[in-house]
């Protein structure tokens, strides 16, 4: 049997005076999953995020969590890291992450326990009482990440997470988003950066123009996206392409690495894999075969040009 989603949009539209910042945006987000939220500047994302947290209501469409109607107290089965990050300057940061946590529903007690323990797991404890003002912009990432999933929310959106961490940091974040959906929470997660999605995203949905264009698993997208395209790595003689019959084989690219070659070739018509190898086979040792499959940026890029119109 099928499980109910955690969230479902159902035809989901919203306009600001003479712009459709969404139409008709229908999608489902498995329960304990993390989920890309994909598209360029102004795609949708943002509104579609503040629908969710009930900040905006729709025009038509409805949200539902568990299959129901989506009502005001869902919002503390959210946690919301916003891209654009607050917090008051002038308040110590453990005052304030415990104001945060009472505002989700702990009682000041709980607050300070769960916040401790984050806190030395992230080694920001010495920070206590000290001003937010006094934070380096990472530091104050940790704080907000914190406050975030304190409260243990059944559903995360987390609009650009990794923003401001360096490379040590990202990891780290990246490793406790992981672990709470491990434990049961299931994320929305919202992002340009590409190389992130395919790390630790189970699937994706990608809007344009407040209009969903594409959705899936991840690894579903990438193989859908392959165009039959294989990387070779060839020992033997320098690769000569005339080797390699044209059609129904296209060499796209070669490079020599000490005594072996790395080439790129496709395969058109009803040629197939075997059909290459036993091409090369008489004038080679095969050494490696991979497809290439395209990587999330370049389906992304692919994805949205071709529902841009082209300015003339």
């Amino acid at each position: 049997m099928r499980s109910t989603p955690i969230l479902r949009a159902v035809d989901v539209s919203k306009s600001f005076e003479h712009h459709r910042a969404l139409d008709r945006i229908s999608l489902e987000i498995p329960r304990q999953s993390i989920f890309g939220l994909l598209g360029p500047n102004g795609a949708g994302k943002t509104t579609f995020i503040r629908i969710i947290n009930q900040i905006l209501a729709p025009d038509q469409g409805r949200i539902e969590i568990d299959g129901e109607p989506l009502r005001e107290e869902h919002i503390y089965r959210i946690g919301y890291l916003p891209e654009e990050r607050g917090l008051y300057k002038k308040m110590k940061v453990g005052e304030q992450a415990v104001y945060l946590a009472r505002l989700k529903g702990l009682s000041h007690q709980e607050a300070v326990k769960r916040l401790r323990q984050w806190f030395e797991r992230f080694d920001i404890m010495p920070w206590w009482d000290k001003k937010v003002e006094e934070l380096s912009k990472g530091m104050a990432q940790k704080v907000q990440f914190i406050t975030t999933v304190l409260h243990e929310p059944d559903l995360l959106i987390l609009d650009e997470p990794f923003s401001g961490f360096d490379p040590i940091n990202t990891e780290l974040i990246k490793a406790e988003i992981l672990k709470l959906r491990d434990r049961g929470a299931t994320v929305i997660f919202s992002t340009h950066n590409m190389e992130s999605v395919e790390e630790i995203c189970d699937r994706i949905a990608l809007i344009n123009h407040g209009r969903k264009i594409l959705e899936g698993p991840v690894d579903q997208i990438k193989k859908q996206y392959a165009d039959r395209t294989y990387i070779l790595e060839l020992a033997g003689k320098h690769f000569d392409p005339a080797d390699v019959p044209e059609p129904p084989f296209q060499v796209l690219k070669s490079t020599r690495d000490k005594d072996t070659d790395i080439v790129r070739i496709k395969i058109t018509g009803d040629a197939g894999i075997n059909d290459l190898v036993g091409a090369l086979l008489p004038h080679y040792t095969l050494k490696g075969l991979r497809e290439d499959i395209p990587r999330m940026r370049d389906i992304f890029i692919r994805t949205v040009n071709a529902q841009t119109p082209v300015q003339s």
